[in-house]
């Protein structure tokens, strides 16, 4: 019996340091990881202002990922993703919009650069304004006299908008252009809760205000239905009539319709490459070899690379800012929450103080918010929109430049504004207020777990375990139309109109920007470039500078964030190959729904929100 007492306790001692082992193992690992990239970041910061060298021939425009007004992950962790750990997946780099532009508008005068490549095989796209004003670059660059070249072996819709400000447009022979038209999808629960037993006590106003649906329906409304054609539809007519200007075709030409493109499918034999030659949507059809040799007569050929002469677009140093600006611009980049700012979040106490700061700073005369957000908390809201009028009042210009979406909460934060900007597919509008309490009793009861206890007033006897009560259901509602109440009132006194005359363009209808400019919701119609020159114009500056105020990230939080940042790269991927196409599928679509199952921090369960603006394919 002590033999066999002993034995296990050797097993259960070799097991032990076994365990130990492997855990300090893995320590020792992500600890040699952290200090190799601690190093890398280092290296990358100590180099960071040496001059690159730029080469003699085209700018090569190989956008990778996304296009967003303000990334959540900064340059600087962007470009050492690829350097230090080499991210597994360029198609989720956020690119900042304004960078881009600048790019092209400095390659345009710079004598290094020649002509532009257009290189988007890893370009996942942007909403349509931002497209809009990258293609506005891109056509002021080609007007300059300096060629823009674009090839690819398929096209995407997103692809194809830049590419068709191109001169010259090479297809694979093997290739095509998905032009499709644009679509919305939202995720329906109200069966899913009702077979948890999950009680959803909503409270809204608004006929159109949809983002509660998904809690009460199994399908879009009718109203809401009405509406978001309206949007949708006014959008595809934009995308379309820009590449047909810019290919010098007709609209039908670019998109004749699914019967007539199915019907010249069947014609050629499914011939997709032939097709867009023959629609005019491409100039040539042409092998990567052929299209490499076409650029290298043009371009020259550079021994190095082994390739025609080109800078990358990431590689290409912008001229040095101003340290200290006279106009500020301030971004309110995604859902609206309370407190402090998180990445791809507008923080309601962080916004509100960088607005703060440009009202107390003596250089800044003007400033510019530039809102892309479709919402979110209403108390959050409440803060910028107090801080962004007491800038006006302080004698400060303020001038909203609406991104791709400006709804509910972001069109709350723009009320106080001398002048709104917004770009004819603004998504805009959507003034209106909701309000979600979830409860789980029923579930619980299922499974024999009951919650019970005594309280000094029904208001105090609120929890996720138990029925809602009565009288809180009641304040709700009363809060909640005080808050459309509010929410009316303010765009009634900043756009001078009735609150009868806001109510019957609000109810929570989405407008785009040509129509909210029809209806009195903004002022002009442009893009940022109209903003900056009427914010000079109010505050009467001759030679405006811009100061961005934007987030700069520690040693540390540039360490921590590149590997999260991999660690955002790699996990999708890795999940995709372990569940089933259509749980993807569904965690794809829940994630697309901005702000839904973000944080949503209300202290009064009061949001003003889009989820239907977020996502058009």
């Amino acid at each position: 019996m002590r033999t066999l007492w002993r034995i296990m306790a050797n097993l259960f001692k070799w097991a032990w340091r076994l365990i130990n082992f492997i855990r300090e193992f893995i320590l020792n690992l992500f600890l040699l990881l952290l200090v190799l990239v601690g190093v890398g970041v280092w290296m990358h910061i100590k180099n960071a202002n040496q001059p690159v060298e730029v080469q003699q021939g085209a700018l090569n425009l190989d956008l990778a990922g996304v296009v967003v007004d303000k990334p959540a992950v900064t340059n600087t962790l962007s470009k050492l993703g690829s350097q230090l750990l080499g991210a597994s997946s360029s198609r989720l780099k956020e690119n900042p919009l304004f960078d881009i532009v600048e790019a092209i508008r400095q390659a345009k005068t710079d004598k290094h650069i020649s002509g532009i490549v257009l290189n988007l095989r890893d370009f996942a796209g942007g909403d349509q304004p931002s497209l809009q004003y990258i293609g506005k670059a891109l056509r002021e660059f080609r007007d300059s006299g300096k060629p823009i070249y674009a090839y690819g072996d398929n096209f995407t819709q997103a692809q194809y908008y830049l590419a068709s400000f191109a001169n010259k447009i090479y297809l694979s022979p093997h290739g095509s252009i998905d032009l499709h038209g644009f679509a919305t999808n939202s995720l329906y629960y109200k069966s899913l809760l009702d077979k948890l037993k999950v009680s959803s006590y909503v409270f809204r106003v608004g006929t159109y205000k949809s983002a509660v649906e998904p809690f009460l329906r199994d399908d879009m409304s009718p109203a809401a239905r009405e509406a978001d054609t309206r949007w949708i539809g006014q959008l595809w007519h934009n995308y379309v009539t820009q590449i047909a200007a810019n290919r010098q075709i007709t609209a039908e030409e670019v998109f004749p319709g699914a019967q007539q493109f199915i019907a010249a499918l069947q014609k050629n034999g499914g011939d997709m490459a032939k097709y867009a030659l023959d629609a005019g949507l491409v100039d040539e059809l042409a092998t990567p070899a052929e299209v490499d040799q076409k650029l290298i007569n043009v371009f020259g050929w550079d021994k190095q690379t082994k390739d025609y002469h080109a800078t990358s677009i990431y590689d290409y140093a912008l001229k040095k800012q101003p340290t200290k600006g006279n106009i500020a611009v301030i971004f309110a980049d995604g859902p609206i929450v309370d407190g402090a700012q998180t990445p791809g979040m507008v923080g309601g106490d962080t916004t509100a103080a960088e607005i703060r700061s440009a009202r107390l700073d003596g250089h800044i005369k003007a400033i510019i918010l530039r809102v892309n957000s479709p919402g979110g908390s209403v108390t959050a809201s409440e803060t910028i929109r107090e801080e962004l009028a007491a800038a006006r009042a302080a004698g400060k210009p303020v001038v909203v430049s609406m991104g791709g979406m400006a709804a509910s909460g972001g069109y709350w934060i723009s009320t106080p504004a001398n002048y709104i900007i917004a770009s004819p597919s603004t998504l805009t509008g959507s003034i209106g207020i909701f309000g979600i309490i979830n409860t789980v009793e029923k579930s619980l009861s299922t499974l024999g777990v009951y919650t019970d206890g005594v309280s000094t007033s029904p208001l105090a006897d609120v929890s996720v375990t138990k029925a809602l009560p009565q009288e809180v259901q009641q304040v709700m509602q009363i809060s909640i139309e005080n808050g459309y109440k509010n929410f009316i009132d303010l765009v009634a006194k900043s756009r001078r109109m009735t609150p009868e005359q806001v109510d019957t363009i609000a109810q929570g209808r989405v407008w785009t920007g040509s129509d909210a400019k029809a209806n009195g919701l903004v002022d002009a119609l442009g893009d940022f470039d109209t903003a900056v020159r009427k914010a000079a114009e109010l505050a009467k500056i001759n030679q405006p500078e811009l100061q961005w105020y934007q987030d700069q990230p520690s040693f540390a939080d540039l360490v921590f964030g590149q590997m999260n940042a991999q660690i955002r790269a790699v996990l999708p991927e890795t999940l995709q190959s372990v569940l089933p196409a259509p749980m993807y599928d569904v965690m794809s679509m829940m994630k697309k729904q901005p702000g839904l199952f973000d944080k949503m921090n209300d202290p009064q369960n009061r949001y003003a929100m889009c989820l239907t603006c977020g996502e058009v394919r």
